[in-house]
């Protein structure tokens, strides 16, 4: 039998906000950023995203920055202040029902997102999905702490298809061996969803809306 793959973007797809904006968000409460700033530069990174013209390893440095000066126990403490605060309230029953219908159905599951590994794990753990694809942060060699970079292939626009390829490889299967659905909200995602045999526009922003329109997607209004 055909192996099921069932892909879930994450920001705005699966929950309702953008994880990684909301995580800077948080973090310039707890005073590891000026705020005008910091919002000013997040706002226009996020503009650029939304744009499609994101150059992500700069995004990348810049979101991380605040970790790598905090270090590793005080920033994993406030990212559990921060799933308590605002991811726990933003996970809907009916995402987490959607989760567990393919779970149920026997489908192998991956979120994969172009938010990094650090913000979105502990989100991943909390809908029980295990696979996780991200962004992935290298670590200095001497400190063992995130260094700015990205190790390997970032999980965005094209990249996401390649990491989910090696990730297929890795298993000893391909494209033409798994029957895969992937669900997503954003034109930055236009190249999976192109790729997977179900393409489902999830709570679609208007130019991706138009396209599954024409192409005859299906369109899922979560939210």
């Amino acid at each position: 039998m055909t192996q099921k793959l069932t892909l879930f973007d994450l920001d705005y797809t699966l929950i309702p906000i953008d994880s990684d904006y909301e995580w800077n968000n948080f973090t310039s409460t707890l005073g590891w950023h000026d705020p005008l700033e910091f919002s000013r530069r997040n706002d226009a990174f996020y503009e650029q995203y939304k744009a499609g013209t994101l150059n992500i390893s700069e995004y990348v440095r810049f979101a991380t920055e605040a970790l790598r000066q905090q270090g590793a126990t005080k920033s994993e403490a406030a990212h559990a202040q921060f799933m308590e605060a605002v991811v726990q309230n933003a996970i809907q029953p009916q995402a987490r029902a959607l989760v567990r219908q393919h779970q149920a159905a026997g489908d192998a599951v991956v979120i994969v997102t172009a938010t990094n590994e650090f913000v979105t794990r502990p989100i991943a753990k909390a809908f029980g999905v295990p696979e996780l694809i991200a962004i992935e942060l290298a670590r200095d060699p001497q400190s063992g702490w995130f260094n700015g970079e990205i190790a390997g292939t970032p999980s965005f626009r094209e990249g996401k298809v390649k990491r989910v390829e090696e990730w297929l490889a890795a298993r000893g299967l391909g494209w033409d061996t798994v029957e895969s659905t992937f669900y997503s909200d954003s034109m930055n995602d236009l190249p999976m969803l192109e790729k997977v045999t179900h393409p489902v526009a999830t709570n679609p922003e208007d130019r991706l809306r138009a396209i599954a329109l024409a192409r005859g997607w299906r369109i899922l209004e979560l939210f």
